[in-house]
């Protein structure tokens, strides 16, 4: 049986909707998976009416899971009914509508669709949640939300890592990115730097390293190489210029080397080298300490702009939440506010993370 996909649209003012149309005009998804999607059924029509090619393409509302047909041709959507429309606004029409209006009321008019799309992305993001854990979806893909805008309709979180976790009742997790053959997990994210050094602990490094251990165990990788960055330039220079590999680091490398986990240098590595150590086939994944620290070398590799036509070649890679109950696999970008609603969005990132949903749901399946 091929898995069933819960897809989060994202927020309804961002890219989400378009992206997911275009991933789902593809034939080869539907030959691996059966996707259905989490949202607004007005705003997937809206958004397959600016996608090119979509018209021919029928957006199936429906209000349970088991009513979905999965079929290609038709997009299935469990439709929340959270969106009205005509109170929606994209970030690009803000100075046409300002000229119509005057700037007070387009700040009022925006404050306004910022919060109910803000509500509506929690509440998709929270019902696939509950369809995951009761066995309705085998795995869960999200699209991107606003963090500013769910926190004004009063949900405080610092993103979609955090609502799983709070959920699923998870207290031992981590993000992974990944694009192609390099993968990495995070001992901190949304943190200032200043406290993300303060959270380089022997316990929460082991903890990571574990968990980068089982993920990719779960992708079907069977011997798992982990490279571990170090935090401070050169790894500190055996105390000169940090301690934090001494002391909390390397204690954590040697508990993970008792334990059988392969960890090749058996030392941090430079941060400045590990990542072109990893695309060589030094490691199958890699340990990072802070947010950019992993963020900024994923992105290179995936986000291309091409400067002469003005557009983005490509927007690849995903973020996977490891370490919860059930799978967690999304776009590893933004809501795109400044483009969102003219169909120019990029899907690519979308269709890897269903690909590396659909590969854990069938590895967890045959396990």
């Amino acid at each position: 049986m091929k898995p069933i996909l819960g897809i989060t649209m994202g927020d309804p003012s961002g890219n989400g909707p378009e992206i997911t149309i275009k991933a789902l005009m593809k034939p080869e998804i539907y030959e691996r998976c059966r996707p259905v999607v989490i949202g607004d059924a007005v705003c997937m029509e809206a958004a397959a009416s600016m996608v090119e090619g979509a018209d021919g393409f029928r957006i199936h509302a429906i209000r349970k899971v088991e009513d979905a047909v999965f079929a290609f041709g038709t997009i299935d959507v469990l439709d929340m009914g959270l969106v009205d429309v005509s109170k929606r606004l994209y970030m690009k029409d803000w100075k046409e509508i300002e000229e119509e209006v005057g700037e007070e009321a387009v700040k009022k008019a925006y404050l306004e669709s910022h919060r109910m799309c803000g509500e509506a992305a929690f509440q998709y993001v929270k019902k696939v949640i509950q369809l995951a854990m009761d066995g309705t979806v085998d795995a869960t893909v999200t699209n991107a939300l606003n963090k500013d805008y769910i926190n004004l309709a009063g949900h405080h979180y610092s993103g979609h890592t955090e609502i799983y976790a709070d959920y699923t009742g998870t207290s031992h997790y981590t993000m992974m990115l990944a694009h192609e053959n390099l993968r990495v997990v995070h001992v901190s994210t949304h943190v200032s730097l200043r406290e993300a050094c303060d959270r380089v602990k022997k316990e929460r490094v082991l903890e990571v390293i574990k968990i980068a251990d089982k993920g990719c165990r779960a992708l079907g990788i069977k011997n798992p190489k982990i490279g571990v960055a170090g935090l401070n330039p050169h790894c500190g220079e055996n105390g000169l210029f940090g301690r934090e590999e001494i002391e909390e680091i390397q204690p954590a490398i040697d508990e993970a080397l008792a334990l059988g986990i392969c960890i090749p240098e058996r030392k941090p590595t430079p941060p400045d080298t590990v990542f072109s150590k990893a695309l060589g086939g030094w490691y199958d994944i890699v340990v990072v300490m802070y947010h950019d620290q992993g963020h900024i070398p994923l992105k290179v590799k995936g986000f291309v702009y091409n400067q002469e036509r003005q557009k983005w070649d490509a927007v690849a890679g995903i973020n996977v939440t490891l370490g919860l109950p059930i799978i967690r696999a999304s776009v590893d970008h933004g809501t795109g506010e400044g483009h969102a609603g003219d169909g120019s969005a990029n899907e690519l990132s979308l269709m890897n993370a269903m690909d590396y949903a659909i590969r854990m749901a069938e590895a967890k399946i045959t396990n």
